[in-house]
This record gives structure tokens, sequence and C-alpha cells, in this order.
């Protein structure tokens, strides 16, 4: 799941305040012939030190009101045309500029032919300055200070934003540590050594989203993300206490919110679940687990399924088949899940003694069908069609009970 983090940098209408009246024109200049034209571009940068991001800028002749040449205002506050040679007031006005103002001017432009000229138009120029009240500059001084914060703030969600990107990818190499393992070590390479080599894989991985959540959880606290990922790496690390706080901290965060996110709470549950699956503590795994899929719907099969495969890789038998079960209410077609119930309950199985069959309980038996209904060429159909058939059931499956195809 990517998540990224926003804050939007805004700039106080100010300009509305500061425009200024055209005087009217001198004289007209007479019709000229047609002559090479010359360039001009520039950019303009409001009082706070911003560029505007719209309006027009316009060539007149000095003391004219009427522009002879007009130029849009880009998103980057760049503005660029043609003009015929000569010296020209420049002006710039905004979108909403009633007609006979402007909101700033710069006299004795000259637009020479054949070349392109640069000539910005900054108010944050002493001369541009000085023409506001007492309350104007008051006010700029206080857009200027929000601005500052504002940017700073910024500056920490880009860095955040770069963080979480590097969570993801660690998580991915994470999940792919078996094959990476192996990928690195060969096929001559044994089944302790590549575990081995997962684990390193693994801790590095965690060690790195820990130091970097740990960091970004002290530049922005209140944001759930950061604490549910500091929670995963900690868990990772088999630091549970810790992991335990930082999934609540998640939790409570998420909670005080107005619109507390389905998502957020759904994965800060399920850590939560993992943790006490992982440390023993049944009861409050399932609750957890439960809230985690009443907090979001739409992933409940996926995080009671991985309670089922965590009390698995625990070894706790009963709270897998209890596990699975709950998960086969939320997605009945997951034929993992039938395999999971089943690998829990046949510790149960017994051994007929006339027959020397082995006699699976009612639910184990009834699992394990319904996996080979569901998935008779699945990873573990082998393995399931060897255990029926010594049961003495009839396997329509395309493998035998030594896991050969028929």
């Amino acid at each position: 799941m990517k998540h990224r983090l926003s804050l939007r940098l805004t700039v106080p209408a100010l300009l509305g305040l500061l425009m200024f009246a055209l005087s009217p024109a001198f004289a007209q200049q007479a019709a000229q012939p047609a002559q090479q034209m010359g360039k001009i571009h520039g950019q303009v940068i409001n009082p706070t030190g911003q560029v505007q991001t719209n309006g027009t800028v316009s060539l007149a002749s000095p003391g004219s009101p009427k522009p002879k040449y007009e130029f849009p205002v880009d998103s980057d506050g760049n503005f660029s045309g043609e003009a015929a040679p000569g010296t020209y007031s420049l002006i710039y006005r905004e979108p909403n500029t009633p007609p006979g103002q402007m909101v700033d001017e710069i006299m004795n432009v000259k637009v020479i032919a054949g070349q392109d000229i640069q000539q910005n138009i900054d108010m944050t120029r002493p001369e541009y300055l000085a023409k506001m009240t007492p309350e104007q500059r008051k006010q700029l001084e206080e857009i200027k200070k929000e601005n500052a914060s504002a940017l700073k703030a910024n500056q920490i969600i880009k860095q955040l934003n770069g963080d979480l990107k590097a969570v993801t990818a660690d998580k991915h190499d994470i999940d792919l540590a078996t094959q990476t393992a192996a990928q690195q070590l060969g096929a001559s390479a044994t089944k302790a050594q590549v575990q081995a080599k997962v684990a390193e894989i693994k801790a590095g991985k965690y060690t790195d989203i820990e130091t970097m959540m740990t960091k970004d959880t002290q530049l922005k606290p209140d944001e759930p993300i950061l604490w549910t990922n500091l929670g995963y790496a900690e868990a990772g690390l088999q630091k549970y206490d810790q992991a335990i706080t930082s999934y609540q901290k998640a939790l409570d965060l998420e909670k005080a919110s107005k619109k507390p996110r389905a998502e957020i709470l759904g994965v800060a549950q399920a850590g939560l679940g993992e943790v006490y699956a992982r440390t023993g503590k049944v009861p409050q795994a399932n609750a957890a687990y439960d809230a985690a899929a009443q907090a979001d719907p739409a992933q409940a099969g996926l995080f009671l399924k991985n309670e089922a495969i965590i009390f698995f890789q625990q070894g706790n038998a009963k709270a897998q088949a209890a596990a699975a079960d709950e998960a086969i209410k939320a997605n009945p077609n997951d034929p993992i899940l039938y395999y999971l119930k089943g690998q829990a309950l046949v510790q149960n199985a017994t051994i007929d003694p006339k027959t020397q069959r082995i006699v699976l309980p009612p639910d184990c038996l009834d699992a394990y069908k319904k996996y080979m209904e569901l998935a008779p060429n699945g990873p573990f159909a082998p393995e399931v069609a060897g255990i029926l058939q010594q049961a003495g059931e009839k396997v329509s499956s395309s493998y035998s009970a030594h896991g050969k195809k028929r």
C-alpha cells in the first residue's frame, strides 16, 4: 500500500490591494512600416518573492493605457512574445484587475530588433514596496512568515514522501528475500544457508525502515502512516513491545482525525494482531484481527488469512484452525484456507487398529476434500491427496498418493 503525505503552500491574494491607475495617453505613435521584430521574455514575481501563476504582461507606449502587445503569464510565472523595436512600458495585470488599472509597471523597456531581451517584473524591488501603505507592508510581512513556515513544512513532507517510497521498496525486498537468497547463494546452498541469508536480508531491510521511521515520526509525530511503518519494522525485528506502542499510536491518531481512513485503521489493527499472535496472546490477536476486518471490510479476507498463516508459523494448531474458519467466512473460495484448516486438524487424527488406516476428524476430512475440489493441481495437492488416500478416501486428482501424476 502506497501512501503520500501532502501539504499545500498557499499565497494569499495581496496584489488586489496594490493596483495603480494608468495615466492617460499623451500622444499616439504614427504607423510604422513593416520591420524586423524583437523578442522579450521574463518572469513575474509578487511581493512575497513567489512567482505569479496567471495574469497578463503587456507592452504599451509610454503613458498609454492601451496595450500594443499582450502576453499570458504561465503557471511558472513566465511570459514571452514578440514586439516591434521601441521603448515601452511593461505592465502586469491579474485576471481580475479592473480596466484602466494595473498591478505593476516597468518603464523604459527597450525592445531591439533581432534580439531577445529579458525583463522580469519583480515586485520585491524597493521602489515597488515603497508604494505600499504601512498596513499593506505589515500584511506582507505576515504573509512572508506564513509562507516560510509552509515552505519548511513542505520540505519535510518531501523528505517523508521520499522515505515512504524507500519503505515500499524495502517491503518488496523483504517479500522476495527467499528468492533473492537462493539466487545469491546458488543451487549448491543448503537449506540452512538459505534460511540464514533470508534472515540477514530481512533484518537489514527492517533496520533500514526502523531508522527512517524513527527519524520521521520525530519530524511529523501526528502522521499515522509513519507509525504503522515503524510498528511493521519493530515487529519484524521482534521488538514486540515497541511495535505495540507504535501501532497503538497510529490507531489513536487516526481515530482522532476528522475522517479516519479505513486502510490505516485496518493495517494498524492487523499489525497489533500479528504481534499478539507471535507472542502467544491468542484472545488479543483474535480481537485485533476482527477489528481490522471490521475497520476495512475490503481487506477482511486478507487480514484473517494472514492470521491463520501466522498461527501456522507459530505452531499453534488450535488457533490456526479457528482463524482459518473465520477467514473462510470472509473468502470461501480460497483453497489455501482449507489447507490451513486441514493441516491444523490433522494432528488430531488417529489410527484404526484393524485397518491401520488413519482416521481423520470430520472437519479435517471436509477441509482437505474442499481443498482438492478448489485446487486439484495446487501446490499442496500431492500432500493432501496422500493423506486422503491413507485415510481410504478416493481422490479425484491428477496426483497419486506419492505425488506423481497419474
